[in-house]
């Protein structure tokens, strides 16, 4: 009895800290694995199994509490999964410094007015610190044209004339289409015949689906949307607001 003993008060304790013994015991069959019981013989295993339903049985709440923490631990092992998608910005176009020590994520569309709104107090937040790095996520989600012109926003990126172009149709008002996104390429300084080709582009396609899978993931369905450090925002937010979660990620990097 005192191997079984310490045997059960072994597996009790992994019984408040382990999910994978929680499964077995929720499926009712709370096998034993043939290395965990090595040197038990028939009689001790099948009491040891009895033991274990019963306490289970009448210590419901350790079910409880471990499927809680399972699924808390399974949300968040899903969001940081999510975040390294995000985090995969290799053709996202990218403002202020590339090597800044804060990245802030923005999910945007062009039709977006909110975004438009966003992109001002964006350029003071770049403007008023010079250790941002501020990533691009095309989402485009609003209207056909707004595909077009994430399209265009990243053949632009390829020809290294992605910010003139952003600032343009951001500055534009009012519902866009596939001549006004044109325009303000060619005003950007865009090699036209060259666009064309380069909207096509399978790594522009790819990306954009990307942006979409991540934003998925991360429940976001409407634009804008920020993420800087650990933190979703939805909607436009006040500077004030985008310092203060510039300076908590800062902080978090540094504990």
């Amino acid at each position: 009895m005192n191997r079984i003993s310490a045997y059960l008060t072994s597996k009790f304790q992994q019984l408040i800290c382990c999910s994978i013994f929680v499964c077995f015991a929720l499926m009712s069959a709370v096998s034993i694995s043939s290395q965990a019981v090595a040197g038990l013989d028939a009689d001790e295993k099948a009491e040891i199994q009895k033991m274990i339903e019963t306490y289970i049985l009448e210590n419901p709440e350790i079910l409880r509490d471990t499927l809680t923490a399972l699924a808390q631990r399974e949300e968040e092992q899903k969001k940081q999964l999510a975040f390294e998608l995000v985090q995969m910005d290799g053709n996202d176009p990218v403002l202020g410094n590339p090597n800044g020590d804060v990245t802030i994520y923005e999910f945007s569309d062009y039709n977006c007015g909110y975004c438009k709104r966003l992109f001002t107090t964006l350029q003071e937040v770049l403007n008023e610190d010079s250790n941002i790095r501020l990533v691009l996520k095309e989402f485009p989600i609003l209207a056909e044209s707004s595909f077009y012109a994430a399209q265009t926003a990243l053949a632009m990126d390829m020809q290294n004339k992605f910010q003139p172009f952003h600032i343009g149709l951001m500055n534009v008002r009012g519902r866009l289409d596939e001549r006004l996104i044109d325009r303000v390429a060619e005003q950007a300084g865009a090699n036209m015949s060259q666009l064309a080709l380069d909207r096509q582009n399978p790594q522009i396609i790819a990306s954009l689906r990307a942006n979409q899978q991540a934003a998925q993931s991360l429940e976001i369905g409407g634009t804008p949307a920020l993420i800087i450090g650990q933190n979703i925002i939805p909607g436009a937010i006040s500077k004030a607001e985008i310092f203060a979660l510039i300076n908590q990620a800062r902080n978090a990097k540094t504990n």
